[in-house]
């Protein structure tokens, strides 16, 4: 069980997290759920998950200063970091990528296309 990806989803709405969640582990993943921006840092550091989708727009640190932090910290950089966000404004596509997600996607996504994002970025690292 140790070699299934391990994916962390940072989101704020339990229900959403939840639904990623149950149809990623029916695909074959191990999946983690963080509240937040500061509990979804303390569990990549913890955890070192294969993949991250973070929400973007989170109360007290949102997705985009949890991205940079990520970034900055050597030993996590490598992590593919896939932002989400459900109220896409102009520009938002291009901070999420500034700031280091590999992938921008707007909710509602279709779980199966997420599914195919993830690994496309699973092989890709796996590739690298």
């Amino acid at each position: 069980m140790t070699n299934t990806p391990h994916i962390l989803i940072v989101d704020d709405h339990a229900d959403y997290a939840s639904l990623i969640s149950d149809y990623l582990i029916s695909k074959g993943y191990r999946t983690s759920v963080a509240s937040d921006g500061h509990s979804g840092l303390a569990l990549i550091s913890e955890l070192r998950p294969a993949l991250v989708l973070m929400d973007i727009q989170m109360p007290q640190m949102d997705g985009i200063a949890a991205i940079q932090h990520i970034r900055a910290d050597t030993c996590l950089r490598q992590i593919p970091v896939i932002a989400l966000t459900a109220l896409a404004m102009t520009g938002d596509r291009e901070r999420c990528l500034d700031a280091g997600a590999d992938e921008y996607v707007s909710k509602p996504i279709g779980l199966r296309a997420l599914a195919e994002i993830i690994a496309r970025h699973l092989m890709h690292r796996s590739a690298a």
